[in-house]
């Protein structure tokens, strides 16, 4: 049953800050590839490289901090790192249009201001969403978390769809700009809403230092645990991964098929916008299968689905025909089961004392993957092709789908039978 004091607008509370966070962090990263190209210059021999290095950079500095804020969030609760986090990367969204004449101004260039501003807009999304996550186990208990947490994913998705379906139509029609200005008025706007209707119901931790050895020494008893991370390591950023080269492909791919940058956006954005719309399909029987065949098989499922429709990018040629429809349909089904799977057991194993530090380590982990991920991607997409990035990925996933399977074989995935705290004193 749900937490006794958390009503009905507090849930929903929850729900529309998923998806303000959702947009904000997408259209960032839809709007990137095209104002590099158009506004910075940045031409295609470079693209791929300069795309995946300054989301490399922004996920190396957010690791030094997500764990952290997971354990402040559990010291002093989770409401203010949200509210503050909103503000800190909209007034760096505010800054990113005028990158070009603050970079001439102060001589440096308008790429370094514009790295400067995503690393800052970065870091301040990664004091939001993850508390976000913890306040879905907050709200909560074990019988009835598959189906908040599907509603929060939906939410999620449904953001995303929201940016690529329709926002990303703007620069066809009104130019970059006002696409731009209007990411950090969905930042504070978060902001504001967070500080008026969001509830802080988590238990407090109250050591005094971070019980990393404790989180440690769980992930050594627990298999289930380890799968978890995992699965964060190889999915839990494959939407970035999808968005960035997806848009990529489609941007540099513009001048082969004759098409303007902003024609390129709306075509890439309309295909994301049918990934995100597959999600939005899914959740909702993810959440049931997980609910009646457990978290495990879930994750085995939806890394198999994920990892057939990543390695079926081999077969794309040109982005702009439909064949690209098909597997991209496939990586929606399974994005879906990835992202929540995972998150759901991960929450089930953490005690509620210390479920923003685990989730911050779940997130760490996650944070490493799409370092890796993003950057081989970004050299693979230079040196091989635009289908490499996804194929690569969707190799990791196969390996973690027999993983799942190796697990499910040697033991039958029931109730979590021990608590944290036992399982750390044992």
């Amino acid at each position: 049953m749900m937490i006794s004091n958390v009503e009905s607008h507090h849930r929903n509370t929850l729900y529309l800050l998923a998806a303000l966070c959702m947009i904000f962090m997408t259209m960032i990263l839809a709007l990137q590839p095209v104002f590099l190209r158009v506004v910075l210059g940045v031409g295609l021999d470079d693209a791929g490289k300069i795309n995946s290095s300054i989301q490399v950079v922004t996920e190396i500095l957010d690791l030094t901090i997500v764990g952290y804020l997971g354990y402040l969030s559990d010291k002093i609760g989770r409401v203010k790192i949200i509210v503050y986090g909103f503000i800190v990367a909209g007034i760096a969204a505010l800054i990113i249009p005028f990158s070009l004449e603050i970079g001439v101004w102060f001589g440096v260039g308008g790429l370094s201001i514009f790295y400067l501003m995503r690393v800052v807009m970065s870091l301040g999304t990664t004091a939001v969403w993850p508390q976000l996550t913890a306040i879905t186990g907050d709200f909560t208990s074990e019988h009835d978390r598959p189906a908040l947490t599907a509603n929060t994913a939906f939410m999620m998705a449904f953001g995303a769809t929201l940016v690529y379906g329709v926002i990303m139509q703007i620069p066809r029609y009104s130019g970059l700009l006002p696409a731009m200005f209007l990411i950090p008025l969905v930042a504070f706007f978060g902001a504001w809403f967070a500080n008026r209707s969001l509830l802080d119901v988590g238990e407090r931790f109250d050591g005094s230092h971070l019980p990393w050895k404790s989180l440690v020494k769980l992930l050594k008893q627990d298999r289930r645990l380890r799968l978890t991370f995992l699965s964060a390591f190889s999915a839990r950023y494959d939407m970035v991964l999808i968005g960035l080269f997806l848009m990529l492909w489609f941007v540099y791919f513009a001048d082969v098929v004759g098409m303007s940058m902003e024609e390129a956006v709306a075509r890439g954005g309309v295909l994301i916008a049918l990934i995100g719309l597959v999600i939005l399909v899914s959740i909702p029987v993810w959440g049931s299968f997980i609910q009646r065949f457990g978290r495990i098989p879930a994750i085995a499922l939806g890394m198999a689905f994920s990892s057939v429709g990543f390695i079926s990018m081999w077969f794309v040629v040109n982005p702009y025909d439909w064949g690209i429809f098909i597997p991209a349909i496939i990586l929606g089904i399974g994005q879906a089961g990835t992202l929540m799977a995972p998150q759901i057991l991960t929450i089930d194993l953490a005690p509620p004392s210390m479920r923003g530090l685990v989730l911050g380590g779940f997130n760490l982990v996650g944070g490493i993957g799409m370092i890796f991920l993003v950057q081989a991607g970004g050299f693979l997409f230079d040196l091989v092709g635009p289908y490499a990035p996804f194929v690569f990925t969707g190799i990791g996933n196969f390996l973690i789908m027999l993983y799942s399977l190796w697990i499910l074989r040697t033991e039958k995935e029931g109730g979590i039978t021990e608590s944290f705290e036992e399982g750390v004193a044992s």
